[in-house]
C-alpha cells in the first residue's frame, strides 16, 4: 500500500500542485497588440481598416476599356467596341426611371413581377406591426 500511496502523491504533485498554484488563469490570455498599434474598439469590436482602392485617372484608358471590368489577376480590362457591334436591343433599355406599375401592361410578366414584388414588401411592413 505504501508504493501505491507514493505514486499517488507523486502524480498529485505533477498535476493537481501546479493547477492549483496557478489558479487565477482559467480563460484564454489577453491578445497582445502589434507593437505601435492600438486598433479602436467600436460598440462591436475593433474596428475595419479602410482599404484604398485605386482610381484610374488615365484618359486614354477611360475612353477605350471598360475600367473594373476584369476580376482576375492577370488579363486586362474589356475593350469598348463601336456602337454597330452591340445590339440594337441594348439601345432601347429603361435607364431613366423605375416605370410605375399602373403603366405597365397588365398581360405582361414585368407587370406581375412587380406584383408580387409590392405585396411580399407589403407583408413585410404588416408582420413587423404585430405585437407577439
Amino acid at each position: 500500500m505504501t508504493s501505491l500511496t507514493a505514486v499517488f502523491q507523486m502524480a498529485r504533485q505533477r498535476l493537481i500542485a501546479p493547477a492549483i498554484g496557478n489558479w487565477a488563469r482559467f480563460y484564454a490570455a489577453k491578445p497582445v497588440a502589434a507593437a505601435g498599434k492600438k486598433k479602436k474598439l467600436g460598440k462591436l469590436g475593433p474596428i475595419m481598416e479602410k482599404k484604398v482602392i485605386p482610381v484610374e485617372t488615365d484618359a486614354n484608358k477611360l475612353v477605350n476599356y471598360v475600367c473594373g471590368s476584369n476580376y482576375l489577376k492577370t488579363g486586362e480590362d474589356v475593350k469598348i467596341k463601336p456602337d454597330a457591334e452591340y445590339p440594337d436591343w441594348l439601345w432601347t433599355l429603361n435607364t431613366e426611371r423605375i416605370i410605375p406599375l399602373d403603366e405597365l401592361e397588365p398581360d405582361s410578366k414585368q407587370y406581375w413581377r412587380r406584383l408580387r414584388k409590392l405585396a411580399l414588401r407589403r407583408n413585410n411592413q404588416l408582420s413587423k406591426l404585430k405585437k407577439f
